[in-house]
């Protein structure tokens, strides 16, 4: 309340009165809760216990919702590379399958495998290749599009969700990253990683497959496909 103190964010105060109290919730301030009353209004003490009890309200609701934030990043983020997860995936593809489906629209998907990976565990140390797969992750999320979705299917897998992506569009995307993994230059402790490669299998819906389970099939085959055929390429099913 107003006893010649003047608040930092009150530029300039007014003749009515005014109370400014900090919310705080696990000693951590989240915000301050600033009310104002009539002039020639009394702030009166039940007033005050009030407007604090209020902001104790206030500070405890605004905590939860962070924290149920954080859960919810943790359940659908790969901790790693903080691409979503194998979870999130299956269920966005689920989501955009449908959507594309009610709009009679395509859908891309790019699988991604890093080639080779087992050398660079064995060769540098699994914090080398975590270091590897984080950079990876690093690449996709910042060559993606707003709408895409990328993810972390599994060990040194990963694939790349396109909503819209026809098969010409998809297969460019997928050579892009192709060439773009080509250029990584990792470096683990001062020790170049050397040359790192990724095969890739591309699918679309509605041509390869019509369900989620179909057309993660048919990428993971074309995928199958690029490595057969000697690796660092990507292959279109079919």
């Amino acid at each position: 309340s107003r006893t010649g103190l003047i608040c930092r964010h009150i530029h300039n105060p007014g003749p009515e009165g005014y109370i400014c109290i900090p919310m705080m919730a696990q000693s951590e301030a989240l915000g301050v809760l600033h009310l104002m009353q009539p002039e020639n209004v009394k702030m009166t003490e039940s007033k005050q216990r009030m407007a604090i009890t209020l902001s104790e309200h206030i500070a405890m609701a605004l905590s939860n919702l962070r924290l149920h934030e954080t859960l919810r990043s943790q359940s659908i983020r790969d901790p790693l590379t903080g691409l979503f997860n194998r979870r999130f995936m299956e269920e966005s593809l689920e989501l955009e399958l449908r959507r594309a489906a009610r709009n009679q629209r395509p859908l891309g998907m790019i699988m991604i495998d890093l080639d080779h990976f087992k050398y660079f565990n064995d060769t540098f140390g699994h914090e080398a290749g975590d270091l590897l797969l984080k950079e990876l992750g690093a690449l996709l999320k910042s060559n993606i599009r707003g709408e895409d979705i990328a993810c972390r299917y599994g060990g040194e897998e990963f694939t790349l969700i396109l909503p819209e992506g026809t098969g010409a569009v998809t297969r460019q995307r997928a050579e892009f990253f192709k060439e773009a993994i080509q250029r990584l230059d990792v470096q683990f402790r001062g020790r170049p990683l050397g040359k790192i490669t990724a095969s890739m299998g591309v699918a679309v819906f509605p041509d390869h497959g019509r369900t989620p389970k179909a057309l993660i099939a048919a990428a993971d085959k074309a995928l199958y496909r690029s490595k057969s055929a000697g690796r660092d390429r990507v292959t279109l099913a079919g």
